[in-house]
């Protein structure tokens, strides 16, 4: 199996160095206008409507806006389309140039994964702003009709390897499960449409579908969405389809709402499952054991440039609507930016109902909070600390129950010891974030805890903490790479190493290779 991944992350590897090889590309194919550089003009817009930027076509009731060909000076943060660029002088941009937007200026430097605070996603009002990848343009100039609505196809690679005083398996450290080798831990292919939600004169939609296949899987994998390669079998590798959901945009309510339907990443954490979106390559502790997906129907709304609210209903985190474990479960989170612009809060309910364990599938209930504050107005030094509570009644020690067999990287598989009560869990986490240079930027985290009263998430009853720093180097759009040193410790148990170890040190580095 581990040659599996390895002759798959050498495939990978190499379309993608095919890829990036060619020529620095500094302007979508088209008019030879397009091929000279032309730097973002801030463009403050106003509260009423406008127009879509580019030339808009509307057919029935819905209008496609073309983006312009003119690249913009930020990948981050620029209101106009660009093409990923993977020459040496291509430098993560910094916040001072504002494109077009309905929202107030990007908080954050663009050397970090995200110039935004935390928030529902899409947020209202900040444009599409991601950088057009090879394989995207490879797309829209074989499929013109692709460009014309919007549609992107893209992806990358994720290899890791690590060197930890564990020998068979890194858990409860999550993601780069085996020790001591090179593995994918994930290969994501993507399919997207991002609704215009800058323009308020006309509704607009998308969509999003990731695909994943990779180590990753063990940690995204939702009980009734192609479950069996863990539940049943305990693979190392596996494949899942991590999103699938449409989005619906209607700018007459309030500054905007966003109606997202089908299954999506769980909104409220500092870290997230797909590698782009982290500051390091591993996951915090309390990360590891709080929801990862849902499945459902939720609405953001945008009340205005400091208040949002985010509320809906799914069927249980982790689980899919057709499965046998599903709740109807509630979910209603609300998001706020200070006037200044310096700090941000976010946070609520993520899952509530009535919490039973239910047909071997862990039931959380889940309430988090996160606070966000930059110590300049240029965004490049930050801290980010988030915390949770979670419980469920009539549970089991370890949670979901894994029917496969043991296997080196996960041993802790059947049913756990039932659980009387509640079994709580609490666990809070900092980031501590940055800028080194245009193309490198500092991580720690200081703080990382979770308390699992009962062993219910973990399968320990114990407090376990974690304390990890790493950096992260941008060689260019395409390629980036994320060393790092971590050192945990639990203090009333042994969890890592299959129950032999009550610490673990470890250094690792991966790579995100991206087309």
């Amino acid at each position: 199996m581990r040659m599996l991944g390895l002759s798959k992350l050498i495939i990978l590897t190499s379309w993608v160095v095919i890829i990036a090889n060619p020529l620095p590309i500094h302007a979508i194919a088209g008019s030879d206008q397009g091929l000279q550089p032309k730097a973002a003009i801030p463009q403050p817009i106003a509260a009423q409507p406008t127009n879509a930027s580019g030339i808009v076509l509307q057919p029935a009731s819905v209008a496609f806006p073309i983006p312009p060909t003119s690249p913009s000076s930020t990948p981050e943060q620029a209101g106009e389309v660009r093409v990923a660029d993977d020459s040496a002088t291509d430098d993560p941009p910094s916040n001072n140039d504002e494109p077009r937007r309905r929202a107030l200026p990007a908080p954050l430097d663009g050397v970090f994964p995200s110039a935004e605070y935390l928030g529902p996603s899409p947020l209202i009002g900040v444009p599409d702003t991601d950088p057009i990848y090879p394989l995207t343009k490879a797309f829209w100039s074989a499929f013109p009709a692709l460009k014309r609505a919007r549609i992107k196809v893209y992806g990358w690679a994720n290899p890791g390897i690590n060197v930890s005083t564990s020998s068979k398996s890194n858990i409860p450290e999550s993601y780069a499960t085996v020790p001591n080798g090179i593995e994918l831990d994930q290969g994501v292919l993507r399919i997207e449409r991002v609704p215009d939600t800058v323009q308020t004169d006309h509704m607009d939609w998308g969509f999003r579908l990731s695909s994943m296949y990779g180590m990753d899987y063990r940690w995204t994998t939702a009980q009734g969405w192609m479950s069996g390669q863990l539940l049943h079998h305990n693979y190392l590798y596996g494949f899942d389809p991590v999103e699938a959901y449409a989005l619906f945009y209607v700018p007459s309510v309030a500054k905007g709402m966003v109606i997202k339907v089908g299954r999506y990443i769980s909104p409220p954490d500092i870290e997230a499952q797909l590698a782009p979106d982290n500051y390091l390559y591993t996951h915090s502790l309390m990360f590891t054991y709080d929801c990862y997906t849902q499945t459902g129907i939720n609405a953001a709304i945008k009340l205005n440039d400091q208040w949002s609210i985010l509320f809906g209903i799914h069927t249980g985190d982790d689980i899919a609507p057709w499965n046998g474990a599903a709740h109807p479960t509630a979910m209603a989170m609300a998001r706020w930016v200070s006037a200044s612009n310096n700090d941000s809060l976010y946070g609520g309910i993520d899952s509530l109902n009535g919490g039973k364990f239910k047909d071997g599938h862990d039931n959380l209930q889940q309430f988090n909070l996160t606070w966000t504050h930059r110590f300049n107005t240029r965004g490049t030094f930050l801290t980010s600390t988030e915390t949770y509570y979670l419980f469920q009644t009539h549970a089991l020690v370890g949670g979901t129950v894994n029917h496969g067999p043991p296997h080196t990287w996960f041993a802790n598989v059947g049913a756990g010891a039932p659980i009387p009560g509640n079994a709580p869990a609490f666990g809070v986490v900092n980031y501590t974030e940055v800028k080194l240079s245009k193309k490198d930027f500092l991580s720690l985290r200081p703080v990382d805890y979770i308390v699992d009263f009962k062993g219910e998430r973990s399968g320990f009853a114990t407090t376990m903490a974690s304390w990890t720093a790493g950096v992260t180097h941008r060689f260019n759009e395409l390629i980036s790479v994320r060393p790092e040193v971590r050192y945990e410790h639990a203090f009333s148990a042994r969890p890592w190493d299959n129950g032999q170890r009550k610490d673990q040190f470890m250094f690792a580095i991966d790579a995100i290779l991206r087309f």
